[in-house]
């Protein structure tokens, strides 16, 4: 698995996984159609290029599309984590794996701080994937009506990341 900047070649395969159900209502920038994805698209890379945001697509052992990962509205070394995967992907361990990637990129190679994951209350599966994660805390000052937030602070991740390594060497 691994992480690569966003192409408008993965947007047709993207699409499809996107418009899922399971998928589509957790979706940040929803599109109706592949060419109002590709216009999405081509958006958050020109954002990504002003610094607005970090955008990646996820791709499998085989190189194929399986979903986003982003960190938006970057300010003060801060932002906030959108992410999903295609319902066939469910389960695989690619949202974890995507995670640690993801952070190692803005915690190691970016000047990000912190990191927050907005979750919407009615997504279950999300909230317990988020709460699996031993670097992530509940932000509850931040907290909504709708949505639970999570934080992810620098620190905490560089060292779980070097106690992992530590004991897989």
């Amino acid at each position: 698995m691994m992480l690569v900047h966003r192409e408008l070649s993965h947007c047709s395969a993207l699409f499809e996984l996107m418009m899922d159900p399971a998928v589509f209502p957790y979706v940040r920038h929803k599109a109706y159609s592949v060419d109002e994805f590709m216009f999405v698209t081509k958006q958050t890379v020109e954002r990504e290029a002003n610094g607005e945001l970090i955008s990646r697509t996820i791709l499998d052992e085989t190189g194929n599309p399986i979903g986003t990962i982003s960190l938006f509205d970057i300010h003060e070394n801060t932002g906030y984590l959108a992410t999903w995967i295609g319902r066939p992907y469910f389960g695989k361990g690619y949202n974890h794996a995507a995670k640690n990637l993801f952070f190692n990129e803005l915690f190691n190679e970016r000047d990000i701080h912190t990191v927050y994951l907005k979750i919407n209350r009615n997504n279950v599966r999300s909230q317990k994937a988020a709460e699996k994660l031993p670097y992530v805390a509940k932000a509850e000052a931040m907290a909504t009506e709708t949505h639970v937030i999570y934080k992810i602070e620098k620190e905490t991740y560089l060292l779980h990341a070097v106690g992992t390594d530590l004991l897989e060497a």
